[in-house]
């Protein structure tokens, strides 16, 4: 083999794909990038797909003796095969080029060098380090302003880590001053104000130390402060001289014309009678309504009342959406159309103070999103045409969406396709993997088989400015992470054990003295030896070997 390569080109090639015979078992792997100089295009990358292994002299009758124990392997000549796909080569202008050439039979293979990798596969621009491409020591940024403005998403199944991931895009952001307003059913980014105090070795290999952003991170919770201790502020949505439009964002139901005229009716009155008036104000008059259809609505509205989530003193979204700061609105405890219906207000707040620029540029984060935009054939919440609506007009007002669901054929498909930025982490579920290939773009089936063989803390990212899926071992977090499973068995007690001290040793200080072990138990210590009883009870009895002369 030629020096310094990893292998020589042979047999029929074609500008997509090419064989090459690997010098020895530990040169390459799958998935490992390499490089070929192409007489045309200069260094060319590809990318390793398969290897293979055989020998010819190694026949089935040779293997069965082995198996049997009647023979052994001895030295064979072995072929490694790998098979590489071509990516291409950046011409002078920076766009990327496919040699409309094939190589030729014994051009040599080399390693590729981080900086032809990085260039080639778009990974140069990007300043939110999300981790290392796999089998490589190089570290993979995106690039926060595609992130943000064009929408991301991030998809695994339950266990993945995609609330993980999620957490490491969130600390970058944050570093980059990004405001950011998270929804969170479940009370699991409260812990980025914390460093991160488990596995240091990891952070030297990721090259990043623990760090916590307790004075950049609010929670809020819809709930109560007993419910949700952690919690810095209430949420509550305002209450105060709600129009008929506002109210119809709380019902999550169908709503007759008649219902919504006898609203009408009712709040023009009080309008005219009182500078402000409030939701029992409205319940009041709709009671004057000689209509039986009153009753519908006064039942929805004492539901609406019962939540206790409307309050004079509503949280504004400028108190929410500031420079560098990350506002997480925690609903554990919260019922879901609760919660629906408090993501639906909350994003027609913050979508109107986009549209008229009195909120910075910021990313709503969106967790669990299945349950806020379902799919059709799923169900439908109050949430859903406002998600839609940022999902396809945000961009143009500054702001951002990021989806993270467990269930990606749940979600609503107008919605995931408006993601340029797709991070996907191991699913196996046959629908969501349908959901995955026809829905995302830069999909092929080779790639949803990879998907379903994905490590845990691997993922696949697809970006319109990355040329091709590439696979990145995402960074340890800096803070802590809350979205850990809670355990249920718990680990074994040690029983206690009871000693019975020898005749002739009156205390365990004598024990000591004689610095004796226990096999299993290590030696035995006490605070106060003096004051320990000459006698234990009698359960296993210590034998101490006599002194030799």
């Amino acid at each position: 083999m030629v020096k310094d390569s990893i292998g020589v080109i042979f047999g029929k090639t074609e500008s997509l794909t090419f064989k090459f015979a690997v010098s020895d078992s530990t040169a390459t792997k799958r998935a490992d990038y390499v490089k070929v100089w192409h007489e045309v295009d200069g260094w060319t990358l590809a990318q390793v797909t398969t290897i293979t292994r055989s020998s010819e002299g190694f026949s089935i009758e040779q293997a069965v003796d082995v198996a049997e124990g009647s023979s052994k392997v001895t030295d064979m000549d072995q072929q490694i095969i790998a098979e590489a796909a071509v990516i291409g080569a950046r011409d002078k202008h920076g766009a990327l080029r496919v040699p409309k050439s094939p190589f030729s039979p014994g051009d040599k293979v080399f390693k590729a060098d981080e900086t032809l990798i990085k260039q080639t596969l778009g990974l140069m621009r990007g300043d939110v380090y999300i981790g290392l491409l796999e089998g490589q020591n190089i570290k993979v940024n995106l690039d926060a302003d595609n992130l943000v403005q064009k929408h991301c998403s991030i998809l695994a199944k339950t266990g993945a880590g995609k609330s993980y991931t999620s957490g490491v895009i969130l600390e970058e952001l944050l570093e980059k001053n990004v405001p950011l307003l998270i929804i969170d059913p479940h009370g699991e980014y409260g812990t980025l104000k914390f460093p991160n105090k488990e596995k240091p070795a990891m952070f030297e290999r990721y090259g990043i130390s623990p760090k916590g952003y307790e004075d950049m991170v609010t929670i809020y919770t819809p709930a109560n402060k007993t419910l949700n201790p952690t919690a810095d502020f209430l949420f509550r949505l305002n209450g105060i001289n709600l129009g008929v439009k506002d109210l119809m964002q709380y019902f999550s139901d169908e709503h007759s014309q008649n219902q919504t005229g006898i609203l009408f009716e009712a709040v023009s009155k009080l309008k005219t009678e009182k500078t402000t008036y409030t939701v029992e104000d409205i319940i009041l008059e709709v009671g004057q309504n000689k209509s039986k259809i009153k009753w519908n609505v006064i039942s929805k509205l004492e539901a609406l009342l019962e939540t206790g989530i409307l309050s004079d003193k509503a949280t504004t979204i400028s108190e929410l959406v500031q420079d560098g700061k990350a506002s997480i609105i925690d609903m554990k405890g919260v019922n879901p159309d609760l919660q629906a219906l408090i993501v639906a207000k909350l994003c027609s707040d913050l979508f109107e103070a986009r549209k008229l620029n009195t909120v910075p540029p910021c990313m709503l984060v969106l967790e669990e999103a299945h349950n806020f935009c379902p799919e059709k054939g799923f169900g439908g919440t109050v949430s859903s045409d406002i998600l839609r609506t940022i999902a396809s007009e945000g961009r143009k007002f500054g702001l951002g969406l990021m989806v993270v669901s467990q269930r990606p054929a749940r979600v609503d498909k107008n919605i995931l396709s408006q993601c340029n930025t797709q991070i996907i982490m191991k699913v196996t579920n046959p629908n969501d993997l349908q959901a995955i290939s026809k829905g995302l773009e830069g999909i092929s089936s080779e790639v949803v088989e990879d998907i379903k063989r994905l490590s845990p803390g691997v993922a696949m990212i697809v970006s319109t400015y990355i040329e091709r899926p590439v696979l990145v071992d995402i960074r340890v977090r800096k803070s802590k992470h809350g979205g850990a499973s809670v355990p249920v068995v718990k680990p074994p007690i040690s029983p206690k054990i009871n000693i019975e001290v020898p005749e002739g040793i009156d205390t365990a200080k004598e024990i000591m003295g004689e610095q004796k072990t226990i096999e299993g138990m290590g030696k035995l210590s006490a605070k106060s030896p003096e004051k320990m009883p000459g006698k234990l009870p009698e359960k296993i009895p210590l034998k101490i070997p006599e002194k030799t002369t």
